[in-house]
């Protein structure tokens, strides 16, 4: 198997272990200094980073398809949709409300492992869905 195909096997397996909420299958694929950008703010390195990150966003039903895959060099870019209900959406209420949006997460791959994570998702479009609205000011 190439390394393309490798890199691009490790990211969409864990993808897939975010809909399972798997931690511990997870941190096993991640570098000791791993981080995510494009999430929580000021999340520690490595699996403790990815314990707080689950931490924060709380109790969730979520399934996440994977759209595209593309991988050059040790990048690699997944784009997903997920649909999913959970309590709150920062700070908006959402139980009972199924949300489906979009996200794309660049990958960088150091050793076969998931190094650093930037996520760019519809947070706004998440919002809309559960009824917040934006306002000029």
């Amino acid at each position: 198997m190439s390394d393309r195909q490798a890199n691009k096997d490790l990211c969409t397996r864990w993808i897939e272990l975010i809909s399972d909420g798997d931690i511990d299958a997870m941190s096993s694929m991640i570098t000791p200094g791993w981080r995510m950008y494009g999430g929580p703010p000021v999340l520690p390195a490595g699996p403790e980073g990815l314990r707080a990150l689950f931490a924060a966003i709380g109790p969730i039903d979520q399934k996440w398809t994977i759209d595209d895959v593309v991988a050059e060099g040790d990048r690699v870019v997944v784009r997903a949709t997920c649909s999913c209900e959970q309590d709150s959406f920062l700070g908006v209420p959402a139980q009972g409300t199924r949300q489906v949006f979009t996200a794309t997460f660049t990958f960088r791959i150091e050793n076969r492992k998931i190094a650093e994570v930037w996520r760019n998702a519809d947070d706004l479009g998440r919002l809309l869905q559960l009824g917040a609205r934006v306002v000029a000011p």
